[in-house]
């Protein structure tokens, strides 16, 4: 059943944004260079033109610091007044410590507990879910939620199929304690299907397929998938859940002001704007130059939107992902303080 913030202490307010990309482009141009592929033939299938990547040896706290930090300053809130962070990435500085761990010491958020979130690019909508639980309960005022990846550390440069789609960025958002009957985060569906895990996976990435010499050769440390099954199921479960969402809370899309959906094809997000009855000019989308970030895709349109204007306060908003594991859910919120 969705979740939504029934009777609760406090109501988790998203109260401000921050964003960081790298310098570096990598245009379709570009990839042209590398594999199979051109401009045309990658923008009719994805919608993308360019995307941004980290340089060698840059890991994903080196964005994570600085869109924190933004979002902080934009808050007028001391890191020192955080409660908790949690990173939902795939793609961490390493598996151990946290990526959130090092942030906590990056930022001096001397009293926040952190951790690391990995749900593929269900992540962000998981972390922020999962923040809001916790000042639902009481048990904390103030959580930053950092979605973001560095997809290129990931990614096979020889494979066509997905080295058009990623790309590095990452968000920031921070989660602050409210009336419970203010705006905030209004309800949430998680939903997850193991069934499909293979379809879209790092086969060797842990510890069930461990790198080796042969494992490296066969390119087993990168992204593999199933394209055409992961973009019908990603159409499918994203208006899906949409709608059993706004369902629970007796919403309709009339209550939608902006639909902020996972950045992973502009053929996946156009059909679920469709089947919710949404005009594409109430839905935010940004993946034409930034590409699919992972976890960072909802953040960083987030803060698109804000820095546009379409994103103020009182502004009621649809997040919604769909990525490997397979998970996908959707939150609903209003945004900025009460």
């Amino acid at each position: 059943m969705p979740v939504s913030a029934r009777r609760s202490l406090a109501r988790a307010q998203c109260v401000a944004i921050g964003s960081a990309l790298p310098e570096q482009r990598l245009t379709n141009a570009d990839l042209a260079r590398l594999v199979d592929t051109n401009d045309e033939w990658i923008v009719s299938r994805t919608g993308i033109r360019e995307r941004r990547i980290c340089a060698p040896g840059q890991g994903l706290s080196s964005l994570a610091l600085p869109a924190a930090q933004q979002c902080l300053e934009r808050a007028g809130v001391s890191a020192s007044e955080l409660d908790g962070i949690i990173v939902a990435t795939i793609s961490g500085d390493q598996i151990m410590p946290s990526t959130a761990n090092l942030l906590q010491h990056q930022l001096g958020a001397g009293r926040a507990f952190a951790y690391d979130m990995a749900n593929a690019c269900n992540g962000f909508v998981a972390a922020l879910s999962t923040a809001a639980c916790f000042i639902e309960a009481g048990r904390a005022k103030r959580i930053l939620v950092v979605g973001g990846d560095v997809m290129s550390s990931l990614v096979d440069y020889s494979d066509r199929n997905t080295c058009i789609l990623f790309g590095d960025g990452c968000g920031a958002l921070l989660l602050e304690a409210g009336p419970a009957d203010g705006p905030g985060l209004v309800g949430f569906a998680l939903r997850s299907d193991g069934s499909g895990g293979g379809e879209l996976c790092i086969p060797s990435s842990g510890s069930a397929l461990r790198p080796s010499p042969a494992t490296l050769a066969a390119g087993m440390q990168y992204v593999k998938q199933n394209g055409r099954h992961v973009f019908t199921q990603a159409i499918r479960r994203m208006a899906e859940v949409c709608n059993e969402l706004l369902g629970e809370l007796g919403l309709t899309t009339a209550d939608i002001d902006l639909l902020v959906p996972h950045q992973a094809n502009l053929r996946i997000i156009e059909p679920t704007a469709q089947r919710l009855g949404l005009p594409m000019e109430r839905v935010v989308v940004n993946i034409e130059r930034v590409g699919n970030t992972t976890a960072g895709t909802i953040p960083l349109a987030l803060a698109d939107a804000w820095t546009d204007g379409r994103l103020t306060d009182g502004t009621r908003v649809l997040v919604v992902a769909f990525g490997g594991g397979l998970t996908w859910g959707a939150s609903y919120l209003t945004w900025g303080r009460g």
